[in-house]
């Protein structure tokens, strides 16, 4: 149970630095990534955010291998 607390701290910690580098940027006034597709019509409008996507899925997998390294 140890193990599991400290993991979901530092997953808090985590998320609690992203939330604030999004609010930074949101206030620097980026308020999208390069590589964000919109489609927009009368009643839909789509957001596929495909830079993010990358960007999450390159330091997912660093941080992932960090922490799994046989």
């Amino acid at each position: 149970m140890e193990t599991a607390g400290k993991i979901l701290l530092v997953a808090a910690g985590v998320l609690a630095v992203v939330g604030l580098g999004a609010l930074l940027l949101a206030r620097l006034g980026v308020d999208r990534l390069p590589g964000t597709l919109h489609w927009k019509s009368e009643n839909v409008t789509v957001v596929v955010p495909v830079g993010l996507m990358i960007v999450l899925s390159i330091v997912g997998t660093i941080v992932l291998n960090l922490f799994f390294r046989r």
